[in-house]
Formats: structure tokens, sequence, C-alpha cells
């Protein structure tokens, strides 16, 4: 692990823990919470192999759509049905789901600890009365989940914030982590019918704001303040995935080409740009603001104005994270054909 990579994540350990102990400002808070967690996501996603699911055109322009029809199923849920009820279905995924994220999460820093054949033996385990359906998974992460468990029934139930923020940031570390755009085409489509996504659900219907007070499950980050009558600032984790998803790819370009992160600081400057005007906006106004409508144009911005200044907008353009690790794994078979021949 790099060693601004282990500040960053002690730092941000240290951040969620801070409120507990010492008053935090909320705004500070939410502003170095989430750029600290971009940052973790984005170096984690640096890998051999590219993110294990990639994003094409066709998905990044349907994604809008099928975004607003579940916010507005779950906005006619929590409206028709019980929300008491809506929430401990949701409370059950999100049990299940919080210890796949946190194991994962945690998985790196503790296979150093373990032996080596837990961390490479595979264990095939058949689901009983099923067993076409099997599920692998090693030592070392049966290990991991445990951490994971306690932390999902504590916060099953407590519904504490810390748990929901851990919970939370597991989650939007591991989609920068797996999440890939593959190309900056696919980044530009999805940032761009986000951005109007949500601008329609925040300013011109309840929905959006209605369902982040509904739903009881960490699909947003919470802040404690000294309001009472506003005792948590919140920011929604595709406030963070879904630009973070796209700094990532702008710090994976940097490595493809041998760079020293020049488009991933210029990407990564713009999305803390973007969060900065967006809690200025809503201390302003006093009243909820969607974080892509600033931030958004913020990253795409810095990001085009620095390959424009380097006169680099072609090869930004034409990158393709999935040819260029083709392109690699071929070089690879080359040379390793090469030296058998010699």
């Amino acid at each position: 692990m790099m060693t601004s990579e282990r500040v960053a994540n002690l730092a941000l350990a240290g951040l969620t823990l801070a409120p507990l102990v010492v008053k935090v400002d909320p705004n500070l808070n939410v502003i170095l919470t989430a750029c600290l967690t971009v940052y973790v996501g984005c170096y984690r996603s640096v890998k051999p192999t590219p993110p294990s699911e990639t994003m094409s055109n066709e998905h990044a322009m349907r994604f809008p759509l099928i975004g607003s029809a579940m916010l507005l199923s779950l906005f006619l849920l929590f409206k028709f049905l019980s929300k008491d009820l809506v929430n401990a279905v949701l409370t059950c995924y999100f049990f299940v789901l919080g210890i796949i994220a946190l194991s994962a999460t945690l998985l790196p820093a503790l296979k150093r600890f373990l032996p080596r054949h837990w961390n490479e033996n595979l264990i095939v385990w058949h689901l009983p009365y099923f067993h076409s359906v099997e599920f692998e998974f090693t030592r070392s992460q049966v290990v991991a989940a445990i951490p994971g468990t306690f932390f999902c029934a504590w916060y099953a139930k407590q519904k504490h914030w810390l748990a929901n923020n851990i919970l939370g940031l597991a989650f939007c570390i591991q989609g920068i982590e797996m999440l890939s755009l593959g190309s900056f085409k696919t980044g530009a489509i999805l940032l761009a019918g986000l951005f109007f996504y949500d601008i329609f659900w925040v300013f011109f219907t309840p929905v959006m704001v209605s369902v982040a007070k509904s739903f009881d499950a960490p699909i947003k980050l919470l802040f404690p303040t000294a309001d009472s009558a506003r005792p948590f600032s919140m920011l929604g984790l595709g406030d963070i995935v879904i630009p973070g998803i796209f700094v990532a790819l702008a710090l994976r370009f940097d490595v493809s080409r041998g760079k020293e992160n020049r488009y991933f600081r210029s990407a990564f400057f713009g999305y803390a740009v973007g969060l900065v005007l967006t809690i200025v906006v809503m201390n302003w106004f006093q009243a909820a603001q969607p974080a892509l409508l600033y931030i958004v144009p913020a990253v795409i911005g810095s990001l085009a104005i620095h390959c424009f200044w380097n006169g680099e907008i072609k090869p930004l353009l034409e990158f393709d994270e999935a040819k260029t690790v083709a392109s690699t794994k071929d070089g690879e078979l080359s040379n390793a054909d090469a030296k058998k021949v010699e």
C-alpha cells in the first residue's frame, strides 16, 4: 500500500470516529470525508486487471432512467405501505450486502497477517438441496466477514449513525474500486445524464428528499450537527461513487501511460471544488441541493481544461481501458515467448 493511501485510510478512519469525542463542523466533515473516500477508492481501483464491472455507453444512457424508476418505486412504497415494513425488508437486504462490502474492504489489510494458504486456497460450498448453486471463498474472506457481521448486527439493532457511516463508506469504496466506466466518453454520458436526473428529482419534485428522509438504510452518510431541529447533515452515496468512478478512471489513465497522476489531480481537484460549491449554496439558500449539479461540471470541466491545455484531448477521448489491458497482456505474452525462444 502506498504511503499516501495509508495516510488517507487512517485520516478517513479518524475523521469517521472524531464526532464521538470532539465537535466537528458538519460542513467540513462532509467535504473531507467525501474527498478521502474518493481518494482511497481510486487508489484501490488501480490493479493489474481492470475493475470487474465495466459500463458501456448503452448502460450509461439507461442508468438515469433505471435510477428514476427505482427512486419513484421507493417513493410509492413509502407512501402506500408501512414505512416500518419497508425499512425492515431493506435492513435485511443491507445486512447481507453490508457484510460482503465490509469484508471486501477489510480483506487487503487482514491478508498480510494471515497464512498464505488462507489467502489462496479456495473453499467450494454447495447450497443444500440446490447443489448446482455453489459459492467460492477463502478462509481469509471468512475472517474478514467476522467484524463485518458484528457491524451489520450493530446497525440493524441500533441504527446508530456511526454504524450507518461505516457501512456507507464500505459501499462507496467498493463501488469506486469495482466499477469501471471503460472510457471517458462513457463517463461523460453517465455524468451528464445524472446531472439532469439530480436536478429534476431535487428541484422539480419532492421525491428525492422524501425518499432520503424515509429510507432508513446506509444509502447516505450522516454527519452530526449541533442543531436539535436538524441533528444530521446528509450526503448521498451516489454523490461520492458516481463522480468517484470517473476520477478513478483518470488515475488509471495516468497509470496506463506511466505519467505522474497529472489528470487524476485535476479531476480530484474538480470533485473537491464541486463539493465545496454544493455546501456553500446549500448554506446560502438553507435548502437541499443536488450535489451533482455542481460536482459534474467541476470534475469534467477541470479535466477538460487540463487536457486542452496539454493538447492531449485525442489520447484521452480514445482511451479504452479494456483495449489497454488487452494490449498490455499481448505485450507480456510476446515478451514471454521471446524469452522462451532465447
